[in-house]
């Protein structure tokens, strides 16, 4: 009456079980083709990173033994040894020299060590272990639910001492340690390599927000910690990362929680685009992509999602090298490979594209080429940063003219410079803009917006009448500050004449009539006008 069932349930299990082929040259997980684990992966695993010669390898070997952290002739030394390919044994120890961490090291009084055993205990208390991912994640859940809403503070803060920011972060980096590499053989599986690849990680991530209580912890920053990870020791690894992360040439702000400097950088990219490549931008504004919607992951995560492991190393030797300049070329690398596909798409289709690049752009005898090729400099990042500063400064105007508010746009420059810098920078420019006059700022401004319009050759009616505009509060700052010193000595040859003839007006006006002084008056203001001119150029 009932019919036996198939054993076909048995061979799909059996098919499922040799999908697993083993892993790759640098540790992915290779799945069969066409299988549902090869296509969430998005990984290729045929690579064409190049081999460096014995006698090239000796030569670099060399220059690591005698690396000179101050003198800037090694770093540029390094240049044609990146364009070889860095070994991997090598790779680790080249980012610690480009970065210098270990000077960084040397001179911090953090002790990592220490740090670790605080948070040993803080896990105690909690009840969660640094080897148990899964249950730390159901743990700390209950601990953050556990949390008033009216107070603030945690069922079990009485007894710890624990503060329920730092149960939040404890579990967010423990979420996020699931989503990092699962394909990586350090960090799947419940195998003890694994196990302690996720321990290693979780340490790390909980030590930098312990150092840098400011940035904390945020999402990107465990792809990061784990590609260090994967080619240095626990302790070089998060001193690395804090250089990186803190590092004012490199990614410096990046990770703020306010997420001012993504949106600012994507400006920045966004102009780079328009001017670079203005077809595909048009096309892409037009769709109403913003340059933010795939720029954020791309840099918050540096490239680590891209499908050939090889080209994300390429890049990354890169970055270490070239810093933030880096980043924005691999991004305009990218949308200068995929440019003849993007402008025949729609919305719908082209930003899924830019987030999940296709393999056959990101193989390394393609992608690296044109990335070596077609180099970002510094000064030209500076040049669009000044435009988007320029819109940003006509916004500020515009909105403070509406709400009827006096305006200084020396003080939006000082508050936008110190927005973006370092921390421990932040106080020295503090010191440094309050001593400066209110159009000195200014001043710097119209020099770089002046140097923008010379490199994009477009001397526009529009850009002119933008420079008076800019150029007209400046003068008549000149005048009355110049009016107001009027009792100040000065070598100058032009104050000097200025400072006669105003002396003559004045005996000539006690001499002659009341309508012969006015005159006097008249050509005094002339003369001081034409002084704040030729000061001014």
């Amino acid at each position: 009456m009932f019919r036996r069932r198939s054993s076909s349930r048995y061979s799909r299990g059996s098919k499922r079980k040799n999908i697993f082929l083993g892993f790759d040259e640098f540790g992915f997980a290779i799945y069969r083709k066409n299988s549902h684990e090869s296509k969430m992966q998005h990984r290729c695993h045929e690579y064409s990173y190049p081999k460096m010669d014995i006698k090239t390898l000796n030569r670099l070997e060399e220059l690591l033994r005698n690396w000179d952290q101050s003198n800037y002739v090694c770093r540029n030394k390094l240049i044609p040894f990146i364009h070889a390919g860095i070994p991997a044994n090598l790779r680790g120890f080249v980012w610690k020299c480009l970065l210098g961490t270990d000077t960084l090291q040397e001179s911090s009084d953090f002790s990592y060590q220490e740090c670790l055993r605080e948070i040993r205990m803080v896990l105690v208390d909690l009840g969660v272990s640094e080897y148990g991912i899964s249950s730390a994640i159901i743990t700390l859940t209950e601990a953050e639910n556990g949390i008033d809403s009216r107070s603030g503070k945690s069922c079990s803060s009485s007894v710890t001492g624990i503060s329920p920011e730092d149960i939040i972060t404890y579990r967010q980096i423990a979420l996020d340690l699931q989503r990092s590499f699962p394909s990586h053989r350090s960090l799947m599986g419940n195998n003890s390599e694994a196990i302690e690849g996720q321990a290693k990680l979780f340490r790390i991530l909980l030590a930098y927000a312990k150092y840098n209580t400011r940035t904390g912890y945020s999402q990107g920053m465990s792809y990061i910690a784990a590609m260090l990870l994967m080619n240095l020791p626990e302790e070089d690894a998060f001193w690395t990362l804090v250089a990186l992360l803190d590092g004012p040439n490199y990614l410096a702000g990046l990770f703020d929680q306010s997420l001012l400097k993504i949106q600012h950088n994507a400006k920045i990219f966004q102009e780079l685009l328009k001017h670079k490549q203005p077809q595909l931008y048009q096309h892409i504004d037009s769709l109403g992509v913003t340059a933010l919607h795939f720029v954020t992951p791309w840099f918050l995560t540096l490239f680590t999602s891209l499908p050939c492991w090889d080209t994300v190393l390429a890049i990354w030797d890169l970055i270490m090298l070239k810093g933030i300049s880096a980043v924005f070329g691999a991004g305009l690398c990218i949308m200068q490979l995929l440019e003849s596909r993007l402008l025949e798409m729609s919305d719908l289709i082209l930003l899924p594209t830019l987030l999940r690049v296709p393999v056959d752009v990101c193989k390394y005898c393609i992608f690296v080429p044109v990335l070596w090729k077609n180099e970002i400099y510094q000064w030209e990042i500076d040049c669009m940063e000044s435009l988007v500063l320029e819109e940003e400064a006509a916004q500020c105007l515009e909105e403070r003219k509406r709400k009827k508010t006096p305006h200084k746009l020396s003080q939006f420059f000082k508050e936008k410079k110190q927005t973006f810098l370092p921390v421990s920078q932040q106080k020295e420019s503090k010191q440094s803009t309050n001593r400066a006059p209110d159009g000195f700022s200014k001043t710097i401004f119209s020099k770089l917006l002046r140097a923008a319009q010379r490199y994009l050759g477009d001397p526009t009616p529009a850009a002119e009448s933008r420079q008076k505009k800019t150029t007209t509060p400046h003068r008549g700052f000149l005048v009355r500050n110049y009016s107001r010193r009027r009792s100040s000595t000065s070598s100058s040859k032009g104050q000097i004449w200025v400072r006669k003839n105003r002396q003559n007006s004045f005996k000539e006006s006690k001499r002659k009539a009341s309508t012969q002084g006015l005159a006097a008056t008249e050509s005094e203001t002339s003369a001081v006008v034409s002084v704040g001119n030729t000061v001014e150029e």
